[in-house]
Order: C-alpha cells, then sequence, then structure tokens
C-alpha cells in the first residue's frame, strides 16, 4: 500500500511541479478547497497531519500568495485559514490531475475490481478504526 502511495503522490507531484506545488502544498489547498474556510487546527485534524508540519506548509502557502490567515474575532488564538483567488485557481487544478493519475493507476482493472478494492480498503479502514477507539478504552 505504501508503494501504491508513493507512486500516486510521486506522479501528482510530476503533474503539479509547473505550478511549483508539491504535496506538502497542493494537499492542504484541495483539502481548502473542499472545506471551504476552517481553522489551522480543523485543517491538521482533516489531514490526519502534525499542527507543526501544516504550519510550515501554511507558511509556504501565505508566503506564495495562495492562502490567507486571519485571527477569529471571538477568541484570538484560533488561526483562520482560507484560499486567496489565486489559491483557489490553484487548488482547482489538483481534481484533474488527481483523476488522471488514478484513472492511470486503475488502468486495466475492472470496475467489479474496482468496486472490490474500495470495499476491501473501507473494510481495512474500518478495522483500523475500530483498534483505535478500543485503545481508547
Amino acid at each position: 500500500m505504501r508503494k501504491v502511495l508513493s507512486s500516486l503522490r510521486s506522479q501528482v507531484d510530476a503533474r503539479l511541479a509547473p505550478c511549483g506545488m508539491t504535496y506538502v502544498q497542493w494537499l492542504p489547498l484541495y483539502k481548502l478547497l473542499l472545506l471551504g474556510d476552517c481553522s489551522a487546527a480543523h485543517l491538521a485534524r482533516e489531514l490526519e497531519m502534525d499542527p507543526g508540519a501544516l504550519t510550515r506548509a501554511i507558511d509556504r502557502l501565505v508566503a506564495k500568495g495562495l492562502v490567507q490567515r486571519t485571527r477569529c474575532a471571538q477568541d484570538r488564538r484560533v488561526v483562520q485559514l482560507a484560499l486567496t483567488p489565486a489559491g483557489q485557481r490553484a487548488a482547482a487544478q489538483v481534481p484533474a490531475v488527481l483523476t488522471e493519475v488514478l484513472d492511470a493507476h486503475l488502468q486495466g482493472i475492472t470496475a467489479a475490481e474496482q468496486a472490490l478494492l474500495l470495499q476491501l480498503l473501507g473494510r481495512m479502514w474500518a478495522n483500523g478504526e475500530a483498534l483505535r477507539q478500543a485503545g481508547r478504552d
């Protein structure tokens, strides 16, 4: 699974390199496109990413003019993130690239096999969640 994810990531990175984006940058951009404005803490949870690592990635995106930070008026400790217009344009490129790369990786796999793959991965994820929940008890 790690090798497949690495291949997917490297192919997406290669296609987004002309846009100046790497995995660490396009992933939060794309997630902000999907979620809309949200707090940095919420985005870190959604991406299952260390908040410190996310802060560094957001720093780069802010420097590129793709993301803006604002403090929450009700709680100044909370940092809200939003895509700038340039960030929206950059993030809008990601879905087509993801689709193209995923389709290439699924080439020669039937629709029924793809459905089975999704079912099996879903079951593995559910098993992992059950283990995680059992560890909390």
